[in-house]
């Protein structure tokens, strides 16, 4: 009765850690494409409302689900706390906090992270070229994630279970 027991909570365990794999890989377009929208929201602020920055990362984050608006609230708030923080640096550092919790790779933070650098920091039309550049640098990257997710989703789900169930026969 308790090897039954056992051999159940493994093949339950093992089946989760493969449903969880496969659900993370599923996050990540869908993170990246809420990423790629608030980017172009933020080109539309600043290109046609010609909103200040820090105002333009605000309401930019004010209509996008999490983690998008988070990072770009804290940017926003950071900009507007007086502790002489340049617009770069408190980019890097909103990324570095709020990366952690997405399902997002180093492709996508480069990225991010690059048109940190040059926002802010030169006029209205070649911040919308940056924007648009890094727009498109996300796209490629997304397609790359439905890609992956499309081949390794449903085998990370078998996995799970083939792996518990050898787990399983070993034990007993």
């Amino acid at each position: 009765m308790v090897k039954l027991i056992g051999a159940a909570l493994i093949l339950f365990a093992g089946t989760m850690i493969g449903f969880l794999q496969a659900s993370r890989l599923s996050l990540r377009p869908r993170q990246i494409r809420l990423l790629i929208h608030a980017l172009q929201r933020l080109e539309t602020e600043i290109g046609y409302g010609y909103t200040p920055l820090p105002e333009a990362l605000s309401r930019s984050a004010a209509s996008l689900p999490e983690p998008a608006a988070s990072l770009l609230t804290e940017v926003s708030e950071r900009l507007g706390e007086a502790d002489g923080l340049t617009f770069r640096e408190c980019w890097e550092r909103s990324v570095s906090r709020h990366w952690p919790s997405t399902a997002m790779r180093g492709a996508e933070q480069a990225a991010f992270i690059r048109l940190g650098a040059v926002l802010g920091a030169s006029d209205r039309m070649d911040q919308i070229k940056h924007l648009r550049l890094a727009v498109q640098q996300l796209s490629t990257e997304e397609e790359a994630a439905r890609d992956e997710q499309a081949r390794y989703g449903n085998m990370c789900k078998s996995l799970g279970v083939l792996i518990a169930a050898l787990v399983v026969i070993l034990i007993v």
